[in-house]
């Protein structure tokens, strides 16, 4: 689209181009579960990742089928679970008061809004050394094309501890960016405990409780977490790094799984006591 843009004190006409956004329900055995608003890309993933990220189903192999259905108001991702799941859902739905879509909104107490979660332990595994996360980071951004035609939208992606980036997704939308990654990951066979996470967005306690289903110990993200979300990484046993800015970040949790931190962490409490 065109549009009138001011550059160094002058006033020019100039192209941009702007993220489709887009109302996609998802539904489930045929009854509307959440609509959100969402960029019309990779949506098998995000419906699949939903469920997966709320509970929904306890694995990819209790969604049936996933169909993509346009309509005159948007797109409707259908869902059909098999038989035995299928009824559960229908159980938990008459205990929500309205449409789920960012993973809290339309619960019908506080209980529901913070779930217990999986208590993530750790594996053995090497710790990650410090500049894989910082590359990661950075490799997630080389592959934010929407994003630089855009500036408009959000991204998340999956890194295998080992072997790099596997999978970027993005979405105007957060939550359903980190959705799609699930997805993926599901829907690949790919076990999420083998790697961590990087996002593009502040860190707030429903990212953190998606993590946490997925398995994965560790998240990185550009921007800076909530305390909630704080809290809720460290009762999880999540490593939560925030603030990667260039080769600078924070940690706000179980900083054991990143090479050199405890290290420093008892260097600095040594010299407070100096």
């Amino acid at each position: 689209m065109t549009t009138v843009a001011y550059r160094n004190g002058a006033f020019r006409t100039e192209t941009r181009t702007v993220p489709a956004e887009v109302a996609v329900a998802v539904s489930i055995g045929g009854s509307t579960h959440a609509v959100m608003m969402a960029t019309p890309a990779d949506l098998e993933d995000m419906a699949a990742g939903l469920v997966l990220n709320e509970a929904i189903v306890a694995g990819i192999g209790e969604i049936e089928e996933i169909a993509i259905v346009e309509t005159e108001a948007g797109i409707d991702c259908q869902i059909r679970l098999v038989e035995e799941r299928a009824r559960t859902y229908q159980t938990r739905r008459r205990q929500m008061t309205g449409p789920v879509g960012c993973g809290l909104c339309g619960v019908e107490s506080l209980e529901l809004a913070a779930p217990a979660l999986p208590t993530i332990e750790a594996t053995g595994a090497e710790p990650i050394a410090p500049q894989a996360i910082c590359d990661a980071v950075a490799a997630m951004a080389r592959q934010q094309d929407l994003s630089r035609l855009t500036r408009a939208v959000h991204a998340a992606a999956w890194h295998d501890a080992s072997k790099g980036l596997v999978v970027t997704r993005e979405d105007v939308g957060r939550h359903n960016a980190l959705d799609k990654v699930a997805g993926h990951l599901a829907r690949a066979g790919i076990d999420p405990r083998g790697g961590f996470l990087t996002i593009t967005s502040r860190v707030s306690v429903e990212l953190i409780q998606k993590a946490a289903r997925m398995g994965c110990g560790l998240i990185a993200a550009v921007s800076a977490p909530t305390t909630l979300a704080i809290s809720q990484a460290q009762a999880a046993g999540i490593t939560l790094v925030a603030v990667v800015r260039g080769a600078e970040f924070e940690v706000f949790s179980h900083p054991g799984r990143i090479a050199g931190a405890l290290a420093g962490l008892d260097r600095a409490a040594n010299e407070r006591t100096v």
